[in-house]
């Protein structure tokens, strides 16, 4: 039997002799393969960093039209705070119409401004004057507003920053609370786990767990949250492995960057030093000793201590957190007792602060994806200035938000079915200033300023205008037929397009034609000039893609989405210069070095006498068109131009308007193409009314050549007559293309010593 016994023990220690070298081959084996996992992702690229994108900075000059109340609304918006008197940078202060800003450090894609303090004077909402550091300036820059990230799938965004710009406290602080044998062990804390488990007995349930800091970061950086025995033993081996070929202040520095520390919508707050800027908006460096505290304290659970959801909660655990520093004799208990008092102190900001703009930054995205890949979008920390106007984009947002619940009420439709997209640009630069594409401006999802393809209506008129302006055969007074038109299809098809009204209007002048947007007497002007001409006049316009040549389009009977009629009516308010929408201005790196500066690609395919006239036509359009709402809220002075648009049965309320510098295309309609009770007129032009009513603009003069002349003209008899007749205007010409009948009126003035005739051209009036 013993030596059965032996036989038998020997045979199981063999047994378990091999399989402890089968173990430990396979455990070197694992160690091996999570070392290389470890080595490869710790010492490669640990971070995806997202792309930064901010509005266009606010620059400042003596003579630009801006009121002061708009200048506060963007200091907030980009974090300043107002003060008394400014003494560091971010602040301002105001005294009546005269204010001070302790400007920051601005870095752009053309150059970057030192700290400055400006001093700035206001008079009649213009900026008056100028001084930086006490000296006369020309030119003052602020920093730009960000306006959002395009992130990688998880959403994850962080501010690298070097262990070096943490406050020592911080660290200090970090390692008490979370692990205050760091320095100690070697990933794995035996003590810590041991510390944990006597906690959690002592309290009868899990108030403290045992992982090291080193421990946590593996967790976070390399393996998923899952409870599993197999994921603890992985954490704990590669936090041996991390321990072991990295140093602490290497592990640390990661950790800082790492931990997760909050959400602000769809984006996660990664990292101290992004989170310093969230919760506080200042810089890690400039934390204070409770701002510390209030920091380390969202390490136990982000959303649970979010100090801006749950202030309650997370003061409660900043003091707990304060005790732990005064406990480790890292602040006196006086120290403690006069913060744990304190209020958090995080930042708070209004309504229109810290927002993103998604469909502007749908619009970067598409036009980045030119000239970059989607992963060096959501990876290389890329920063992307644009030339979005914050102030103006706002304006658009709340036009929207209002003007729709106005209208539906006023017209009894479905309370918040109206849907709506704005597109404003700037008439020569092409440069895109704001950009809504839902009633909801936070809405990520469906954006109708670029994708919602509408039937156009009206808005197309104004290049069946120009195409007869540019035959030479028509001008601004000839009499155009607005007698009912049929047209016979080929398919056997009638097409018989009627006015708004019903009514036919007899013989009018084009321009007037234009003004009242008459149907019937475009459809039979376009049929005249030839489809095919009208098509060229389209793509000249800077469309894309040719419109079919049947009838129907020369009343909009085809479908365009509103950021290409933007670029469509771009051409026509530059005089006939045409330049692509673009939305970017320039990209650097993360570290500020310039990669791709976006200039401008301008050509002329109108010539600059038609564009002059369809100008003026479009003009008609405001003072005494369908448009002529816009007389009872901006300025007569400004002479705007614009064409407003209805689609057949009422489907689509489009207005295209601008003034001299800026242009507006607003479209109004359901997402399920159904009929309204509107119109242009009595929808989006509304709308683009509330948009631009606030905003500065610029008086619209029609760029003038020498070929260019002005006549007093009966426009009912298409005659030259004079200014003191009755029912005369003054009406541009090509030189050449000008009425040579002259009125009755004309032909009976013989007062003074030279007739009317005479005095102009000199010589026999006959």
């Amino acid at each position: 039997m013993k030596k059965q016994d032996k036989s038998r023990r020997r045979k199981i220690l063999g047994w378990l002799f091999k399989l402890s070298i089968v173990g430990i081959v396979i455990l070197a084996g694992v160690m091996a393969y999570l070392d290389a996992q470890v080595r490869s992702q710790f010492e490669g690229k640990r971070w995806a960093l997202p792309a930064k994108v901010y509005a266009r900075p606010l620059e400042l000059y003596p003579g630009l039209s801006l009121k002061q109340r708009h200048l506060i609304q963007e200091l907030e918006q980009i974090g300043y705070h107002r003060v008394a008197s400014v003494s560091t940078p971010g602040q301002y202060s105001i005294n009546n119409n005269e204010m001070d800003v302790f400007r920051r450090y601005v870095a752009l894609w053309d150059g970057s401004e030192p700290a400055m303090r400006i001093h700035l004077r206001f008079a009649e909402d213009k900026v008056d004057a100028i001084w930086e550091d006490g000296q006369p300036a020309e030119l003052a820059r602020l920093e730009p507003l960000l306006i959002g990230g395009i992130y990688p799938a998880h959403n994850e965004d962080r501010q690298l920053i070097q262990i070096s710009e943490a406050p020592p406290l911080l660290v200090q602080t970090l390692v008490a609370v979370e692990d205050r044998d760091y320095y100690d062990h070697h990933g794995v804390s035996i003590k810590g786990i041991a510390r944990a488990m006597m906690v959690n007995l002592q309290k009868g349930r899990m108030v403290q767990g045992g992982s090291t800091l080193t421990q946590q970061l593996v967790k976070n950086f390399f393996l998923t949250h899952e409870r599993t025995l197999r994921r603890k033993v992985t954490e704990a081996l590669m936090a041996l492995l991390l321990d072991f070929h990295y140093s602490k202040e290497e592990i640390l520095e990661a950790y800082l960057n790492e931990v997760f520390l909050g959400q602000s919508g769809r984006r996660a707050i990664h990292g101290f030093g992004l989170a310093s800027q969230y919760y506080f908006g200042k810089h890690i460096s400039a934390l204070n000793a409770y701002e510390i505290a209030t920091m380390v304290g969202l390490v136990k659970g982000a959303s649970y201590y979010h100090p801006k959801r749950h202030p309650e909660r997370a003061t409660e655990r900043r003091n707990v957190v304060l005790q732990i520093m005064r406990e480790q004799s890292l602040i006196t208990p006086y120290q403690e007792k006069v913060w744990s008092m304190k209020p958090l102190g995080v930042v708070e900001y209004s309504s229109y602060q810290r927002v993103e703009y998604p469909a502007y930054l749908d619009l970067v995205r598409r036009q980045l994806r030119e000239d970059y890949a989607e992963k060096d979008l959501t990876s290389e920390g890329l920063r992307i200035f644009t030339s979005l106007d914050p102030i103006m984009q706002r304006q658009a947002e709340l036009a929207v938000e209002k003007r729709l619940d106005q209208i539906e009420k006023g017209y009894k439709i479905t309370t918040g079915s109206l849907q709506a997209a704005v597109v404003v640009a700037g008439t020569e630069s092409g440069e895109v200033q704001a950009l809504v594409g839902d009633r909801n401006p936070r809405y990520f999802g469906f954006n109708r300023a670029l994708d919602a393809s509408r039937s156009i209506g009206s808005l197309a008129k104004p290049a069946v205008y120009l195409s007869a302006l540019r035959s030479r055969q028509y001008t601004l007074t000839t009499p155009l037929d607005d007698d009912l038109v049929t047209v016979q299809g080929t398919n056997g098809k009638v097409w018989e397009p009627q006015n708004y009204d019903k009514k036919s209007h007899g013989i009018v002048p084009l321009y007037q034609a234009m003004a009242k947007s008459l149907n019937q007497a475009t459809a039979r002007m376009g049929m005249h000039v030839g489809l095919s001409h009208v098509a060229d006049t389209f793509v000249d316009l800077g469309i894309k893609k040719r419109p079919p040549e049947y009838p129907s389009i020369l009343l909009g009977a085809f479908e365009m989405n509103p950021f290409t009629v933007a670029e469509m009516y771009q051409t026509i308010a530059a005089s006939g210069f045409h330049t692509p929408l673009k939305s970017i201005r320039g990209v650097t790196t993360a570290d500020g070095q310039l990669l791709t500066r976006y200039g401008y690609n301008v050509v002329q395919n109108i010539n600059t006498e038609s564009s002059y006239l369809l100008q003026k036509a479009m003009q008609s359009v405001v003072k005494e068109g369908t448009a002529r709402y816009l007389n009872t809220q901006f300025n007569p002075e400004l002479n705007l131009a614009g064409k407003t648009g209805t689609s057949d049965s009422q489907r689509d309320s489009w207005f295209a308007g601008f003034s001299g510098d800026r242009l507006g295309i607003v479209w109004v309609g359901l997402d399920d193409n159904g009929t309204m009770p509107i119109t242009g007129s009595s929808g989006a032009l509304r709308v683009w009314s509330d948009t631009m009513l606030d905003m500065p603009l610029e008086p619209l003069y029609p760029l003038p050549t020498e070929n260019i002349v002005d006549h007093w003209v009966d426009p009912v008899q298409n005659t030259l007559s004079l200014e003191s007749c009755e029912g005369t205007v003054l009406i541009s010409y090509i030189k050449g293309t000008e009425p040579t009948e002259k009125s009755e009126c004309l032909e009976t003035d013989t007062s003074g010593k030279k007739s009317w005739w005479n005095r102009l051209f000199g010589g026999d009036e006959s």
